[in-house]
């Protein structure tokens, strides 16, 4: 065959010495001259290589080879006593891609014939391991040198980075994937510790575990991405702890923003009261989670953007209780401690628990502390406008923030008017004599109306109060413009709007009018959301003295309610992920 002629007995010394020489002329950064090239058969590939060379010898600089990559090519010389077709290729191969030439340096890849040689590189890898495991002087002489397992795969990795080049990824993924099938084949119980430390499997296999899904991804097939991901993380590939954190870290962010729905890991994988997750946010959350733990380990340095991502997955997801618990259990040089107070509040105050909330921000908005933090003085007014009891310290955030923002941005100073303006209703609730009430309206629907002056009356939240504020007070005609405002702006697409609008036309006597809007609404909303629509028209048509049609919506009411009783919600769990049982984690 034309490998086995390609080095003959009489030639192989001769070679062997030209390609010496040829390394040594690497090593020391000469130029190299045609005539001391390795031969190998004429082939498309070579003729390409030697003409590149040819070419680019007028105008090119000395290059540098990787000297280590020389000394790897050196020592599988002197076990095997020449390099034979396959390797010659490799090394050829990786001098052209190193010098920029990916297309020769492709044509040179695609020459090699990795499957002939994968059942000798398997058991070399397999001998070694089980000569390294013994740690006994017998050693089991392997079909070849590890230095020539380790300058194939490598070349099958370049060839990887030759097509990703090139853009043509799928393939790129296939020959990268030939290498972790190869290892993984051969090392069916992972990498020992230390293998291949004299050459650069160890390298060639990590960057080959974190290129992969990247290579999926840019194929367009998340499937086999999210595949290659859990086979880096689950596998034994000795990988360092930064490409480990940093694969998981790619992988959150993948799952989060995919924007797909993707099975969730084989059941065969769990361990004994381990969390295996069942969908893509909880898998983003449980290897964000972990990466901060290691992170207050001290095993990986701190990284903002993982606590970013954990923040936007565990708020999605309902898990805001969780998230407070991370941000606790941060250390005080990863966050500052006035961020903590703030983010805290959001979180509490997200779970309904106002009064945490409120005495976090109290904390936060001391003198000691930031006394003119605006998304602090912001937040607390709003919580304070919730409660009549406090409702006086909310008009004293809101006005803080006003003085805080002296003018600076009108949508910040939009929004402390908003909430001074709500806090001001609600405290006018609470007012003893009938003068002070009047005030206090009239300065809550000042300020309401400042916030959509300055949000330019784009803003919902502010019209929807506005036409609140103006119902409570009589002022029916205003109420009902800015009901049909709201409705206009949120496009039809709530029911907060079509109630609004028919509480406004009922409070106007127009009960038939109203009636009209809540049918409008029934038909545009579905089954599980006509339960406030429906006691709504009931009351309607009580008004209307329409007892019968009346009974006849509250039947339809109750069979509405009877399903959604018989239904199980769909809620996430996230305690499992946030126990104990993080530690005996499916990653």
């Amino acid at each position: 065959m034309e490998n086995d002629n390609w080095v003959n007995k009489t030639g192989k010394a001769r070679i062997s010495l030209k390609l010496r020489k040829t390394m040594k002329c690497f090593c020391s950064g000469e130029q190299l001259q045609i005539g001391d090239m390795v031969p190998i058969p004429d082939s498309p590939a070579t003729k390409d290589y030697t003409a590149s060379v040819r070419s680019s010898r007028a105008g090119e600089a000395e290059y540098k080879l990787d000297t280590g990559n020389i000394e790897e090519a050196e020592s599988s010389l002197r076990e095997s006593g020449a390099l034979n077709y396959e390797e010659a290729r490799a090394l050829l191969g990786r001098y052209e891609y190193q010098k920029g030439n990916i297309e020769a340096a492709l044509h040179v890849f695609e020459g090699i014939d990795i499957a002939s040689v994968t059942t000798k590189m398997k058991v070399t890898l397999a001998k070694r391991a089980r000569t390294q495991k013994r740690r006994s002087q017998k050693y089991e002489t392997p079909p070849m040198s590890i230095h020539a397992v380790s300058l194939l795969l490598e070349a099958v990795f370049l060839k990887a980075k030759s097509l990703q080049a090139l853009g043509r990824c799928k393939e790129a993924a296939q020959s990268c994937t030939v290498i972790l099938d190869i290892v993984e084949c051969s090392l069916p119980e992972g990498l020992p510790e230390n293998f291949g430390a004299d050459c650069k499997l160890q390298e060639t296999l990590s960057k080959a575990v974190e290129l992969l899904p990247q290579l999926w991804i840019l194929a367009d097939a998340p499937k086999e991405a999210i595949m290659s991901y859990r086979r880096a993380l689950l596998q034994q590939w000795n990988l360092d702890v930064q490409t480990n954190a940093k694969i998981k870290k790619e992988f959150a962010i993948f799952l989060l923003y995919s924007g797909n729905e993707y099975n969730p890991p084989s059941l065969r994988f769990q361990m004994d009261s381990s969390f295996v997750p069942r969908t893509n946010i909880e898998e983003a959350i449980l290897l964000l989670m972990i990466l901060l733990r290691e992170v207050t380990l001290q095993i990986i340095e701190w990284d903002p953007s993982i606590f970013d991502h954990l923040s936007f997955a565990l708020s999605i997801s309902g898990g805001l209780l969780a998230l407070a618990k991370q941000v606790e259990e941060l250390l005080p040089r990863n966050i500052d401690l006035r961020e903590r107070y703030y983010i805290l509040a959001l979180c509490y105050y997200g779970e309904g628990d106002n009064f945490t909330a409120l005495n976090l921000l109290r904390k936060l908005l001391s003198s000691a502390e930031d006394p003119t933090c605006v998304p602090g003085l912001l937040l607390a007014s709003r919580i304070c406008a919730e409660s009549l009891e406090c409702a006086g310290d909310g008009v004293n955030f809101g006005h803080r923030a006003i003085e805080s923002l002296q003018g600076r941005c009108d949508r910040l100073m939009g929004a402390a008017n908003y909430v001074l303006g709500l806090s001001l209703s609600a405290q006018s609730r609470a007012a003893v004599t009938d003068s002070e009430r009047v005030r206090m309206q009239s300065e809550a629907l000042q300020s309401l109306e400042s916030a959509g002056g300055l949000k330019k009356m784009n803003d919902s939240n502010v019209i929807y109060h506005l036409c609140i504020e103006n119902a409570e007070q009589r002022k029916l005609d205003t109420a009902l413009h800015y009901a049909r405002c709201f409705l206009e702006l949120e496009g039809g697409s709530t029911l907060k709007g079509w109630m609004l609008l028919a509480r406004v036309l009922s409070a106007q006597k127009q009960f038939p009018e109203a009636e009209t809007i809540i049918d409008a609404a029934i038909d545009q909303s579905g089954k599980w959301d006509q339960g406030a629509l429906l006691r709504t028209k009931a009351k309607l048509q009580i008004a209307q003295g329409q007892l019968k049609n009346a009974i006849g919506t509250y039947g339809q009411l109750l069979a509405v309610l009877q399903v959604q009783r018989k239904s199980f919600g769909m809620e996430e769990n996230l305690k499992e992920v946030t126990g104990s049982s993080l530690g005996n984690s499916l990653w």
